[in-house]
């Protein structure tokens, strides 16, 4: 592995990367294509024999390689269930690769825009195949990959805030006397009482595409055990009226492949807080990754932060609602 004290992917260099694809047979006769990822470096190229691939090369130190071939075979399940996924491709027996340090894996490069529903049968459409998914998912369990610890997460993220110094000084106390209170209301839901399966774990539109009428699933990176509604409710969005129907209409497309528990319902604006607290500490974790900077500068602007501190007193205010109730 890369040595701990070289910054992530400083000697990822593009003669690496293509000496890196060409010692599994496959040489490029394009340039290589970065494409929109940051937590790993992700590049798009065509082969001397006209095919066009993905390469993925993992963060150092993220992931074990246990954690990794677990994600690689769920994407296979998938797969051989007939849930279009893009899963990496099987080279010399094997789906993980390393070249100098960088563990990497090949993936075929399909075609596609990203997801973007126009209706409530698009949205039933896709409630269909999160629950395909997780129809394959709860076959089995993850060993080596995590859960969706909210409470363990939580304490984590906020740590890293509090070490972070993006953070203005003059508006820490504003930010805390609201982020406070929102993570201590996060504690008290009983996550325990909810059943965990193995999940997308990032499913939004942007990680899901459409070709012709068919979605596929893309970057199951973040796959996890945790609720189902953790992959149903990132498709929300607008009003509560909105998000109700919204709603309705994914379940119902949900339940023709799995069982949706109404109780899950309850813990979406939880989660909905979670990640908003989350996302900023994973850009302060990664803040020193030049790609962050380029992709995030105005993560260390002080109007950033005091959207934030609104966002924060808007979600905290969530938290008081009664859960959305579905039409059926």
């Amino acid at each position: 592995m890369v040595n701990d004290k070289d910054f992530a992917f400083a000697g990822l260099l593009p003669d690496v990367v293509i000496n890196a694809i060409e010692s599994l047979g496959i040489y490029p006769s394009s340039g290589l294509l970065p494409l929109n990822s940051y937590e790993n470096r992700v590049y798009q190229f065509r082969c001397d024999e006209g095919r066009r691939y993905v390469a993925k090369f993992y963060r150092p130190h993220r992931w074990s390689n246990a954690q990794i071939e677990e994600e690689h075979l769920f994407s296979q399940q998938l797969l051989d269930d007939e849930v279009p996924v893009v899963a990496p491709l099987r080279i010399s027996d094997n789906t993980l690769h390393e070249f100098e340090g960088y563990r990497f894996a090949v993936f075929p490069s399909i075609g596609g825009r990203a997801f973007e529903p126009n209706d409530l049968d698009d949205l039933e459409r896709l409630g269909r195949q999160i629950g395909r998914l997780h129809q394959v998912g709860k076959k089995s369990s993850f060993k080596a990959r995590e859960s969706l610890d909210i409470q363990r997460l939580l304490t984590e993220s906020i740590d890293e805030l509090r070490r972070s110094q993006l953070l203005p000084e003059e508006l820490q106390a504003a930010f805390w006397a609201i982020l406070s209170p929102l993570a201590d209301k996060l504690q008290t839901f009983a996550w325990d009482s909810l059943a965990y399966q193995r999940l997308h774990g990032d499913c939004h539109i942007g990680n899901v595409l459409q070709y012709d009428t068919e979605l596929t699933f893309v970057d199951l990176d973040d796959c996890r055990m945790g609720p189902a509604v953790q992959d149903l409710w990132m498709m929300l969005n607008g009003s509560r009226e909105d998000q109700t129907c919204q709603l309705d209409a994914l379940i119902e497309g949900y339940q023709d492949f799995c069982d949706f528990d109404k109780k899950e319902i309850a813990f979406i604006e939880p989660l909905r807080g979670f990640r908003l607290i989350h996302y900023m500490a994973w850009l302060s974790k990664r803040w020193q990754d030049s790609a962050f900077q380029r992709a995030f500068p105005w993560f260390s602007e002080a109007r950033y932060w005091e959207s934030q501190i609104l966002a924060l007193k808007e979600q905290r205010a969530a938290l008081d609602e009664a859960p959305i109730k579905l039409g059926y």
